[in-house]
């Protein structure tokens, strides 16, 4: 379990992080979301001893990541696919971090398969492409057979078989009982992996709560409605107090009126229905409706 107790992190004038406090429980994947500047990457590298706090701490399994005895054998991280170096080849970084951490260079084969590295595994890292880079990386993280993941961006590159792979290979790791945090900006990936949701913005707390239950909080419930008289339900509908927004030439979506409204105004006035159904909200309308203030750049509608 990782927990975080008020993490700060000041940059000059700058508070990148803000007061930061949270928990990745084992036996669950926990996402961990925010815009690009809200701070996730320096509360990472802060988990990891890599940077220190300017106030607040935080603890794997009960104790400070410094404090670990063997680091890579209770947290495995992928923060940087390029930190090896560029050329040297995958097995023999694997052997360098297994020997420097007592672990058997047989694990180094085990990971190599696991990940689907092992026809590479003797070619420079340099030579790699950005989805094999990304397979390497987890191979690291997994080589200590560690009870903790945490694991920044690790789809990127990935084609649709590779996110498959990793979303059923985390899946896994939490159904274990290891604790895994995942950062990442591919929202229906998040959505069909993680239990939880962590969401930054702006480097303080927006929510710390299970995956679901943000989406359902953070959307407006909408009918999907397929009909050839568009038109003319929509008058209806807004005359009986719906709000509607065409999709479609087809095809509305309605706030404000339920399922069962919509079907009596069409039924009533002889108006044909081709579907009728609760549209499921999705993380990304979730995300972008609690994140919209905490966005620094934002683009024009084209």
């Amino acid at each position: 379990m990782i927990e975080a107790f008020g993490l700060t992190k000041v940059y000059g004038a700058r508070k990148a992080v803000d007061d930061l406090s949270f928990r990745v429980r084992s036996g669950l994947v926990t996402g961990f979301l925010g815009p690009n500047g809200a701070g996730k990457s320096t509360t990472i590298r802060m988990l990891t001893g890599l940077d220190r706090p300017t106030a607040g701490s935080s603890t794997v399994d009960g104790r400070p990541y410094d404090e670990l005895d063997h680091p890579l054998r209770e947290v495995g991280m992928l923060l940087d696919t390029r930190s090896a170096h560029p050329g040297r080849s995958a097995r023999n970084h694997l052997r360098i971090l297994a020997a420097s951490n007592g672990i058997p260079f047989s694990r180094v084969d085990e990971v190599l398969g696991i990940t689907g590295v092992e026809d590479v595994a003797d070619k420079r890292v340099k030579s790699f492409s950005l989805g094999m880079s990304q397979r390497f990386g987890l191979a690291v993280a997994l080589l200590g057979n560690p009870h903790t993941l945490l694991l920044d961006e690790p789809l990127n590159g990935l084609d649709a078989e590779g996110m498959r792979w990793v979303r059923n290979l985390l899946r896994g790791m939490a159904a274990e009982g290891r604790a895994v945090l995942i950062s990442s900006h591919l929202m229906a990936e998040v959505e069909g992996t993680a239990d939880r949701l962590v969401v930054i913005g702006r480097g303080r707390l927006v929510a710390d709560t299970d995956t679901r239950g943000f989406i359902d909080g953070a959307t407006e419930k909408r009918v999907r409605v397929e009909t050839p008289h568009a038109d003319a339900l929509t008058a209806l509908i807004e005359a009986a107090g719906g709000r509607v927004e065409r999709q479609a030439v087809d095809v509305l979506l309605v706030n404000g009126l339920a399922r069962s409204e919509i079907g009596e105004l069409a039924a009533a006035n002889s108006l044909a229905l081709h579907g009728l159904g609760d549209e499921v909200a999705s993380l990304e309308d979730a995300f972008m409706n609690t994140t919209r203030d905490d966005v620094e750049y934002h683009g024009k509608e084209y």
